[in-house]
């Protein structure tokens, strides 16, 4: 890679150096929190104009034209005289705009800058996300609460890929389905032939450090008895950035992943038929019963003929023949015209058809409908 090579000296997180998308990464950057901060000024000085105080339209307006240009040489150097990140770029915004420096931040706290653009970085990366807030933000606005109640959010959320992922990872061991696998892709350095499910297993591995982040707040708040402190500044510097970070590249994968999924029915078929038997005793005990059979009598053999069939597969590696001895014994003689239809796959599913288009009709479509003009994005993975 070209350059000096300095910027390979200091640790960069992974979130954002190998997976984030550049939407996400640039919400949490300090361009995005500092012209926030002064968009934040901007807005306090006009309510304060407004509400009859000393507050000239042109001090408004030299604000406005200074939202963007930040010197964040100027401002790193005086936070390491103040001690204080607002009160630096208070001094920095005003350096650039002497005529309104003196009502820069105004009767305001750092909360006012500091808690409503957690606010408003929170509403934004809800919006990319697809989740839905209803939060107020106004002046002095306290944000305890909301970082708990995103970060619980976040966190189910975090469980509920795991778990996802998780069975498709146990599916491709399987070789029942396969995530993409692009031609020039490696899936092991030691081992040439293997399709490794990278894309499962970084959500996988994501979603634990997402669903840990939620301790974070709730021992902040735990301690802190309602009282003005900054014991949790440091703490939300990283826990609220890297939630959002993280749920936004799990969500990302997570759509590479079904975008690009490969099945395989064949796998899957094979599977099936060498399960069914077992899965089917039940059924062939109560066909046995409604044509006249004694359920105890008909239990026994189907036990002593299942145990028979399991040793051939697990002690000489065979396939399961329980049917074949099902058809072999005169015993079932009454329902072996009923076989075929006893071991069609379609009738152990139940409801579940339905059951999911209900599901997606009533609960997943409603919520994706306020969206669906920005989902028609392919997510290409950049690592």
């Amino acid at each position: 890679m070209e350059g000096s090579g300095e910027e390979f000296m200091k640790y960069r997180s992974p979130l954002v150096s190998r997976y984030a998308s550049k939407e996400m990464a640039y919400n949490f950057s300090d361009r995005k929190k500092f012209t926030t901060w002064r968009r934040l000024w901007l807005y306090l000085a006009m309510a304060e104009k407004e509400l009859g105080l000393s507050i000239t339209d042109a001090q408004v307006s030299e604000m406005a034209s200074h939202l963007e240009d930040i010197d964040f040489v100027m401002a790193a150097e005086e936070e390491r005289k103040l001690r204080h990140d607002v009160m630096a770029h208070v001094h920095t915004f005003a350096h650039c705009c002497p005529a309104a420096a003196p009502i820069i931040h105004l009767g305001a706290t750092s909360c006012y800058v500091g808690d409503n653009t957690v606010e408003e970085l929170d509403r934004k990366v809800t919006e990319m996300a697809g989740f839905k807030k209803s939060y107020l933000v106004t002046g002095q606005t306290y944000s305890r609460k909301v970082d708990i109640d995103s970060l619980c959010v976040l966190a189910s959320l975090g469980a509920t890929v795991h778990k996802i992922c998780t069975d498709i990872r146990l599916l491709a061991n399987l070789k029942e389905i396969e995530e993409p696998f692009e031609k020039e892709q490696i899936g092991s350095s030691a081992m040439p032939y293997k399709r490794n499910p990278m894309r499962a297993e970084r959500c996988c591995s994501l979603a634990r450090h997402l669903m840990a982040l939620v301790s974070d707040p709730l021992q902040t708040a735990a301690v802190q008895w309602l009282e003005r402190t900054l014991d949790d500044s440091a703490n939300r510097r990283i826990s609220l950035p890297e939630s959002f970070l993280t749920a936004d590249i799990i969500l990302s994968t997570l759509q590479n992943i079904t975008e690009g999924l490969v099945v395989y029915p064949k796998v899957i078929e094979r599977h099936i038929r060498h399960e069914l038997p077992f899965m089917a005793t039940e059924n062939i005990i109560m066909a046995m019963v409604k044509a006249g059979g004694n359920r105890q009598d008909c239990h026994e053999k189907i036990r002593v003929l299942s145990q028979q069939a399991a040793a051939v597969v697990k002690q000489e590696g065979g396939d399961n023949d329980l049917l074949a001895r099902v058809q072999a014994d005169p015993y079932f003689t009454s329902i072996l015209g009923q076989l075929d239809s006893i071991l069609d796959p379609k009738t152990f599913i139940g409801r579940a058809p339905q059951q999911v288009t209900r599901f997606l009709s009533e609960e997943v479509r409603p919520v994706l409908e306020p969206y669906k003009s920005k989902m028609d994005v392919k997510i290409e993975l950049e690592l």
